[in-house]
């Protein structure tokens, strides 16, 4: 199983690079919102650290914004509890998916977290700074204040750019990034099957 770390600003479109893979994507998004809504345990967890902001379940964007806003370790807190039950579920679907040829990480704090591993291949999404604010201001509950918070806690793109094997031009096309995607399959194909000889 060769294990494909999808890298890039936020909302530069990882997501969508991911999916159009066609490979098993683990998206770290999807089952953090699944926790909120349905994990009591977490709820628990958050609402022991943060009482003041977190007092109902299932827990909504509301009380998550508010107490990221409030306090800059807040979201530290929020993502230490988070995250360990993240790592429980991305070993779930890899033991799941471990006959598959490739499987997708898309995880916004892949290397922040360590949960990369030193052979997983990386691909950076490149897209104009000007797609990627049209792309967020499309989302629901979109705050530039919250965005820079989540920015401050991440290494610079300039080095995720710098150790990534490939690199994605992403014009929010779907010809564009499958084309892309194509090759780097075809590559990472090719590589693999040199190297048993």
């Amino acid at each position: 199983m060769i294990r494909i770390g999808i890298l890039g600003d936020i909302g530069s479109g990882k997501s969508y690079v991911a999916k159009n893979f066609g490979y098993p994507v683990f998206n770290a998004d999807h089952e953090v919102s699944k926790l909120y809504q349905k994990n009591r345990n977490v709820y628990k967890k958050l609402k022991n650290k943060l009482p003041e902001y977190i007092y109902h379940f299932p827990i909504d964007k509301i009380q998550l914004s508010k107490a990221i806003l409030a306090n800059n370790s807040n979201l530290q807190k929020i993502i230490k509890i988070v995250h360990k039950e993240i790592r429980h579920k991305m070993r779930s679907f890899l033991n799941k998916h471990k006959s598959k040829r490739f499987v997708i990480l898309d995880i916004p704090l892949l290397l922040e977290n360590k949960i990369n591993k030193k052979k997983d291949i990386l691909v950076y999404v490149d897209s104009r700074k000007i797609d990627i604010l049209k792309n967020l201001k499309r989302r629901k509950n979109f705050n530039p204040k919250i965005l820079n918070k989540f920015k401050k806690i991440q290494l610079s793109l300039a080095y995720k750019r710098k150790i990534s094997k490939f690199i994605i031009k992403n014009k929010f096309t779907r010809k564009s990034v499958t084309n892309e995607i194509k090759n780097i399959i075809r590559i990472l194909k090719n590589e693999r099957s040199s190297s048993r000889y």
